[in-house]
């Protein structure tokens, strides 16, 4: 399965990796993490590949490859559907980040990108996992969020997706992260 995570600076696509990685590692399959920070910590963006199967030999998603595109923020998973394959599936937070481009006033936010992924024939999944999150108790759970309406469009059991999270969210987050995760998992 390869697995490309689309975020801007601070929303956890670090720690949705490692959940993915250990839960990866949980089924018993060999896993490759990616990781490209670039200006996340001025609200850019993030990239995280996430491969694993049988045996993986790189750790980056190459386009026309991904099963599934999670992207935190609407313009980042924009910014990846060309690495969807043709069946892949795009899940995407709805909240809007405004770029530095935006914030300074070169350009605007592209206000139809839900409609021009329709056009593109692309399946898409989209949540507002902010609200979810606020509802969870803390809006940093957004990835988790996400992360439970991943695992529901997988083969891979529930179980085994809250054993990962378990094992990887610190026990003092872990209660308002495994109830995000059910939020995002009862989706349609």
């Amino acid at each position: 399965m390869n697995i490309l995570i689309a975020a801007v600076g601070g929303q956890g696509a670090v720690l949705a990796s490692k959940v993915l990685g250990k839960l990866a590692q949980n089924i018993g399959k060999d896993v490759k993490v990616s990781e490209v920070h670039g200006m996340s910590q001025r609200g850019g963006s993030v990239v995280a590949h996430v491969k694993f199967g049988d045996k993986i030999y790189s750790p980056v998603v190459e386009k026309g490859s991904a099963d599934i595109v999670l992207a935190f923020e609407l313009l980042e998973g924009a910014r990846y559907v060309d690495y969807l394959k043709e069946d892949g599936i795009l899940i995407s937070n709805t909240q809007k980040i405004n770029p530095m481009p935006v914030i300074i006033g070169a350009v605007d936010y592209p206000e139809d990108i839900k409609q021009k992924m329709a056009e593109k024939n692309i399946n898409t999944k989209f949540v507002n996992a902010m609200d979810l999150a606020k509802e969870s108790g803390n809006i940093k759970t957004v990835n988790t969020v996400l992360i439970g309406l991943l695992a529901k469009n997988s083969p891979i059991s529930k179980d085994e997706w809250v054993k990962a999270i378990k094992e990887t969210v610190p026990e003092r987050f872990l209660d308002v992260n495994l109830k995000a995760f059910e939020m995002g998992y009862n989706l349609n």
